[in-house]
């Protein structure tokens, strides 16, 4: 059985939307993309360590569309090539009701049935599947418990607004920290594995 990750950079009020660029996202009229790259330091090594093991990619249509549009296209001396080679070689699995073509290598839909594709992915052969990005994908893997490991580099920052990476659907689900780590910059890389149900008790 395959492990499903989760890997995000976060704030510390749980914010995940565009932490890469100001026009990553701006659904929502969110004007604080790009908030990471200030506080880039060492903690990038927790997720570059992810790709250096096989792995496959779990993608939401808009994040899909924005790798589509920049993998492909990194230029050979680039320091980026490398993981561009790892990210233009691997399957990518795309939720998606849009009915425009995936046209970058390997690439699939995962069809109108989100929830069973990805239990048929789990169960079948292959390496680690890792989302990136893709909060609205990530939501439906937690409202319903199919995220195995999380993988957050908490910065620290607080936006007060934007996308949150868990909202009101998730499921109740206990995890264990199993690797913590502060960088030089502030930012707390945390790893959490699933454990099973939340336990409960008076005090």
């Amino acid at each position: 059985m395959r492990k499903l990750i989760v890997p995000a950079f976060v704030t510390i009020d749980g914010i995940i939307q565009s932490p890469g660029a100001p026009e990553e996202d701006v659904e929502g009229g969110f004007a604080l993309g790009g908030w990471f790259w200030p506080y880039a330091d060492e903690a990038t090594d927790a997720m570059e360590d992810l790709f250096q093991r096989p792995f496959e990619l779990l993608l939401g249509r808009r994040t899909y569309d924005n790798f589509a549009g920049f993998w492909p296209n990194v230029a050979e001396d680039s320091p980026l090539r490398a993981t561009a080679d790892l990210f233009n070689a691997t399957a990518k699995h795309v939720a998606t009701h849009n009915p425009g073509p995936l046209d970058w290598n390997r690439s699939r839909a995962l069809g109108p049935d989100l929830v069973a594709a990805v239990r048929e992915l789990k169960h079948s052969d292959g390496p680690e599947l890792l989302t990136q990005g893709s909060s609205g994908l990530v939501h439906q893997l937690l409202a319903t418990d199919l995220v195995d490991e999380l993988i957050l580099v908490v910065v620290p920052i607080l936006l007060g607004t934007g996308k949150r990476l868990f909202d009101e659907r998730a499921q109740p689900t206990a995890f264990r920290l199993v690797g913590s780590s502060t960088s030089s910059k502030g930012n707390v890389v945390i790893r959490y594995v699933r454990e099973g149900a939340v336990r409960t008790a008076s005090a």
